[in-house]
């Protein structure tokens, strides 16, 4: 999956429609682990690679309807 290499710490996670998400803390084996800072719950939140529609300008774009984990887009 070379998606997954493109991957790094701090890049932007957003929706298909460039609603933020949330800011990669790390790749974790098939996921990407959110950071708490960008959390409502103060908790990690966690999205899967195969969620991943595009890497665009140091941003992940999602899949059209990828469920949005809850207590993730607090910014």
């Amino acid at each position: 999956m070379f998606e997954k290499l493109r991957i790094h710490e701090h890049m932007e996670v957003a929706t298909s429609t460039g609603q933020h998400i949330g800011t990669v803390d790390e790749v974790l084996g098939d996921q990407i682990k959110l950071t708490r800072s960008d959390s409502s719950d103060g908790a990690h939140h966690y999205v899967a690679l195969e969620n991943v529609d595009r890497i665009d300008d140091n941003r992940v774009y999602l899949k059209q309807g990828t469920p949005i984990p809850m207590g993730a887009g607090a910014h």
